[in-house]
């Protein structure tokens, strides 16, 4: 089998639960927000948000031997996966459809308290600006173009796989926990 076969780029949940019974150097990271990471994870997951792996990639790259990134349904992870190997982490996979594949295929998690994820919270709010701005221009002539900078917005979150609104709404209380201390996070995976 070759090194590609035995070590897939994009992981199912079933290769990935294999890997995590027999390989002790796997590491799972969750690039999920702590609020996403606290209300389910894989069991040993450790949570490094993409926002602090942009800044802490040198740091990690020390602790990885072999990586597999999850989100929820795999961009971010993909996001991830680019950032990782720019400084040279070799062995660096994601978790196929993230951990909406990985609860689907019944593998074992950890619940915290329930909290909706960044995807959910970026339609919610996006749906009241554009409906807010088609509303307020049927008395407030030129508000309809909120709603157009919105749609402008999503289109651009499309084309570039990233997500402002996204990344804005990480950094709201509600979405923060005592899971984001990064400085701890190096260390377990350093005693590891």
């Amino acid at each position: 089998m070759t090194d590609a076969a035995a070590h897939p780029t994009r992981l199912d949940p079933a290769v990935l639960r294999d890997w995590l019974a027999t390989d002790d150097t796997v590491r799972v990271l969750d690039v999920r927000s702590p609020a996403e990471f606290e209300a389910v994870h894989i069991p040993g997951a450790y949570n490094v948000p993409l926002h602090l792996m942009r800044e802490h990639r040198q740091e990690l790259h020390a602790h990885l031997e072999q990586v597999v990134l999850v989100c929820r349904s795999g961009m971010r992870a993909a996001q991830a996966e680019q950032l990782l190997a720019e400084v040279g982490i070799p062995n660096v996979h994601i978790l196929d459809g993230g951990i909406l594949a990985w609860q689907a295929a019944g593998a074992p998690v950890r619940r915290g308290r329930a909290r909706w994820d960044i995807e959910r919270q970026v339609r919610l709010v996006a749906g009241t600006l554009v409906l807010l701005g088609v509303l307020t221009s049927l008395i407030l002539p030129g508000a309809q173009w909120l709603a157009a900078a919105i749609g402008a917005g999503l289109i651009v979150a499309a084309l570039t796989n990233t997500c402002a609104m996204g990344a804005v709404l990480t950094k709201l209380p509600f979405n923060r926990s005592a899971n984001c201390d990064i400085d701890k996070v190096i260390g377990q995976l350093a005693a590891r």
